[in-house]
């Protein structure tokens, strides 16, 4: 029975640690029978045990699994590296020629992991068939979403930590002439016509589908206007150019929409222009412009933008331009996390930092611990879906997860430490492996009779333990005494397996867990020696309790204090 049951546990371990900390009954029972054939006349015993088995396996933390499993069984961790992973892409789409994709930010904050989705897909587009990728940043409102000069260096910084690679950067701002070249022309045309008429005036013209007075006058009248406007003899709200459309269209937003609005920029100045300029044109007639002079051949955004869309299809059927390819997907939300750009923005006005580690930015995302390459599954999973899609905290968890085990360090940090004093026959070396896919790479930790050794305060009310490679012990008091030295003896006397690290030779660790709803919580702690040779950005796995970024190290003579940001488990 007991070699059976040892059967068993093996494989809900395995089980449990393939899939994020949680066994399935039906695969650990067809796994013990591919073993043991034989067994199978005992089918309802198997089942039974197995159950049992199963329930005690999923009621341990998944970093225990991990942990037991490397102890007990490192054979079955090899299984599990051998899986062969699917490697996920984007579907195919239909490309004619030369592919030129496109993503065009305001710079206004930084990035989330929403809004990166456009960014992520449109490179690997542009990768997939070898086109051509572009990042224009969309600053021409300096006055409603007013770019953050800090911002521009946020979002390139950003792209880069995702592997993302330009091969042309433009700034909207810098390409004013541009736009009122094409204003002219289509005021030329008799496309387009500056407004004089005060917005409530033309908002009760254009609900009743009236036009205002200027867009029955000729070109010639308007271009007059409109170099008025860039000379300054106009203030703001006195003109605006706009798009003739039609005025009865369903949507009183698509009815002679606006290109070109004056801004007070000695009230609102430009972050890189300054005041240079006061006629700035919205974001329709510059995208639409941008588009075109770009080369741009398809577009992946949101769903949101369907409206703007038919806004700038109007500038480019005027010019008898051809409209790029339209991709459009879905919002993505990260649950319990604020997503809107402008919640994040009065975060910062706070005092939040946009590496924040409560806020859903790529910054926090990555101060957090969260590789890229989670980021870029997570973006490419989700796909070009049009539904809207909710992705938790504990989805990143689980694919960063995966991906950290591969190579995370394994280290030992004792959370809430009570010291001990160990009694052993004699000195011992405990040889630790920093990563069980390669025992040959270890550390030594060498404990004397009557050394000081620090555990868990949970742990200590345990009666028997074994401190991890070193030995087992009983817990009497105030002492740790020797009982033995195997694993297979730990088993015997069912010892739980624990971290701990000499007194003498402790880093002082604080590790910062942070929630977005209830702020930041602080946890003061003892690690083993070898962590004082982390550098800031290391991600390494603490165990049984979980992976970290290191964020800060303090060093002042020979003694060395880590600050940590809690990943996840």
């Amino acid at each position: 029975m007991e070699e059976l049951e040892e059967l068993v546990y093996k494989y809900a371990l395995q089980n449990a640690v393939k899939h994020d900390g949680k066994a399935n009954v039906n695969a650990v029972v067809s796994k013990i029978f591919s073993e043991r054939g034989d067994l199978r006349s005992r089918a309802k015993e198997i089942v039974e045990l197995t159950k049992k088995i199963v329930d005690k396996v999923n009621s341990m933390s998944i970093n225990d699994q991990i942990n037991e499993l490397k102890e007990k069984y490192p054979e079955m961790l090899e299984e599990k590296k051998k899986e062969e992973t699917v490697k996920k892409t984007l579907p195919p789409i239909s490309v004619k020629g030369s592919l030129v994709t496109r993503f065009a930010p305001n710079p206004d904050g930084p990035l989330h992991l929403g809004n990166a989705r456009a960014a992520i897909i449109s490179y690997q587009y542009a990768s997939m068939y070898n086109g051509k990728f572009i990042l224009r940043f969309d600053d021409t409102d300096p006055k409603v979403k007013k770019p953050i000069r800090e911002a521009y260096d946020w979002i390139r910084e950003d792209l880069k930590w995702l592997g993302i690679k330009w091969d042309l950067e433009v700034r909207a701002s810098a390409r004013l002439e541009i736009y009122y070249k094409y204003a002219r022309e289509l005021i030329q045309k008799g496309h387009a016509y500056v407004d004089t008429c005060k917005e409530e005036e033309f908002k009760e013209k254009r609900d009743k589908g009236e036009p205002c007075p200027n867009r029955l006058r000729d070109a010639s009248y308007n271009l007059d206007l409109f170099e008025k406007m860039l000379q300054g003899e106009f203030k703001e709200g006195e003109a605006v150019v706009r798009l003739k459309t039609d005025l009865t269209l369903p949507d009183p937003s698509q009815r002679d929409w606006v290109l070109l609005r004056i801004i007070d920029v000695k009230a609102n100045p430009h972050p890189i222009e300054g005041d240079k300029y006061w006629l700035w044109p919205t974001y329709n007639f510059a995208s639409a412009i941008d588009d075109h002079e770009l080369g741009i051949t398809h577009i992946f955004r949101g769903k949101e933008h369907a409206v703007n869309a038919e806004k700038q299809k109007w500038v480019y059927n005027y010019l008898r331009w051809t409209y790029p390819e339209v991709h459009e997907f879905g919002r993505l939300k990260l649950e319990g996390f604020m997503m809107s750009k402008s919640k994040i923005r009065t975060a910062l006005d706070r005092g939040s930092g946009i590496d924040d580690p409560r806020l859903p930015t790529l910054a926090g995302l990555r101060r957090r611990g969260i590789l890229p390459d989670t980021v870029k599954e997570i973006i490419i999973t989700v796909g070009l879906k049009v539904t809207d899609a909710t992705i938790s905290f504990d989805n990143i968890a689980s694919i960063n997860r995966k991906k950290l085990d591969l190579t995370a360090k394994r280290l030992m940090f004792v959370p809430s430490p009570r010291e001990f004093e160990i009694e052993l026959p004699d000195k011992m070396t405990a040889k630790i492996p920093y990563h069980p896919s390669d025992p040959s790479n270890y550390r030594e930790i060498t404990v004397s009779p009557h050394d000081k050794v620090v555990i868990d305060s949970e742990d200590a009310k345990e009666k028997v333990l074994r401190l991890m490679e070193l030995c087992n012990v009983v817990v009497e008091g105030d002492r740790l005494i020797y009982h033995s030295r195997s694993v297979e003896d730990a088993r015997k006397i069912n010892a739980k397996i624990v971290q701990w690290t000499k007194k003498s030779e402790a880093v002082d660790i604080v590790v910062y867990i942070a929630d977005p709803n209830s702020g930041i919580r602080e946890i003061h702690g003892l690690g083993e020696k070898s962590i004082a040779q982390l550098r800031e950005n290391d991600i390494v796995q603490f165990i049984r309790f979980g992976f970290v970024r290191v964020d800060k190290k303090e060093e002042e003579g020979n003694r060395v204090k880590i600050h940590a940001i809690f990943s996840h488990e």
